[in-house]
């Protein structure tokens, strides 16, 4: 069945914005070209997304003929503002920017474990309140969260999870208050860390791919045929619960010491570099690990590796991804030397070819995907015809 002329034409304007979003601006040509639409309809269209609001005249081409289709068209950028956030155990980052995700401001605030729910709350929230002012942001229309633990996959709400600070549950209810116009995502951290990888990073050739987060604690995002998996329960990934050869115990319900976190935690690898002579400090807010890896003692990194094979090969052998990526600020620093050696011992270890990656983008990929995120849902909302935005 043919679509109405009213489909058709948010197809048509979705196709436009998505190109304008991919390409930067273009001209009317430029968009019948692309599109293979007709002059008029490209006309029709322009003018339509122009009237929402939605595009304007940033400028024109290079062309000799002046004309209509020298002007070159480009989305709105500041129709809407966005926000992200990284939140960690010891304080918050967030970046606010416009709808094409240019940056416009950011900052960072540590924040205590002994200070209490409430203030820590306050503390994170009066973050973003601050930054959306730098940024001259009257009000946000979508914040993206990234947090460790785990996402309830029916309410896509924080689960309260052993070992975090309740703040990071209770800071999505009052970013929420606080900013009620604005639409409120959370998302684990090591999931959003995946997908900055896979658009703006070392996974981009791929659909099919495992990321272990290396960094003050551990954890894993599965990506399979360009779809990230949660699992039944919002769990997968939750390697620092592995059971592994080579800790002192096992895991449990309420702590994953004894687990694969005992081998690949910061605190875990700190100790490990102890027993080679090596020392170090942390430098901001970087797990210390990420220090000692760097520094690149063969010694060190080929005791590490040893350990890191043990748990990719258990992901290797369940899930078959092809590629693993050592993402973190940790798998930063250990670079292409750590990820040969792990890979070698992967090699030796599994059947199934395995390509490992140190990240390209380290701890910063969780910000980065949290502002994706946002994107991608300011986008969907407002590039969405006028009946169902606000749906």
């Amino acid at each position: 069945m043919p679509a109405s002329p009213s489909t058709a034409r948010a197809i048509n304007d979705r196709l436009a914005l998505s190109l304008l979003q991919r390409e930067g601006p273009l001209t009317a040509g430029q968009l019948k070209q692309l599109t293979g639409l007709s002059r008029p309809t490209v006309a029709d269209l322009v003018e339509r997304l122009a009237a929402a609001g939605l595009i304007e005249v940033v400028g024109e081409s290079g062309e000799q003929r002046r004309g209509p289709n020298a002007k070159l068209y480009g989305i709105v950028a500041d129709r809407a503002h966005l926000a992200a956030l990284d939140v960690r155990t010891e304080g918050v980052s967030v970046v606010v920017s416009d709808l094409l995700g240019r940056v416009l401001a950011e900052s960072s605030v540590p924040i205590a474990g002994d200070i209490g729910t409430g203030p820590a709350v306050e503390q994170a929230v009066a973050l973003v309140e601050r930054v959306a002012k730098e940024a001259g942001a009257d009000r946000l229309h979508t914040v993206g969260i990234g947090a460790p633990g785990l996402i309830d996959p029916a309410t896509g709400e924080l689960r309260n999870s052993t070992g975090l600070p309740e703040w990071h549950r209770r800071l999505v209810a009052a970013l929420q208050e606080r900013f009620p116009e604005a639409r409120v995502h959370v998302e684990n951290e090591t999931n959003l860390a995946a997908l900055a990888e896979q658009r703006d990073g070392v996974a981009k050739d791929r659909d099919t791919f495992v990321l272990l987060w290396l960094g003050h604690g551990t954890g894993a995002a599965v990506v399979l045929d360009g779809s990230l998996r949660r699992g039944a329960s919002g769990g997968t990934g939750e390697i620092g619960f592995l059971p592994v050869p080579g800790t002192t115990g096992l895991p449990s319900a309420t702590g994953c010491e004894g687990g694969f976190h005992s081998l690949a935690g910061s605190a875990a690898i700190a100790e490990l570099a102890g027993e080679c002579g090596m020392v170090a400090e942390a430098t901001g807010d970087e797990p210390v690990a990420a220090a000692l890896v760097r520094a690149a003692v063969p010694p060190f990194l080929d005791a590490l590796a040893d350990r890191l094979a043990v748990g990719v090969s258990a992901v290797v052998a369940v899930l078959d991804p092809g590629c693993v990526v050592l993402g973190g600020e940790v798998g930063q620093a250990g670079g292409e030397e750590l990820a040969a050696r792990v890979e070698k011992r992967v090699r030796r270890m599994s059947p199934l070819p395995t390509e490992v990656r140190p990240s390209g983008l380290g701890g910063a990929a969780v910000l980065r995907g949290a502002l994706l995120t946002a994107r991608e849902r300011a986008q969907e909302d407002l590039f969405s015809p006028p009946e169902r935005q606000g749906s």
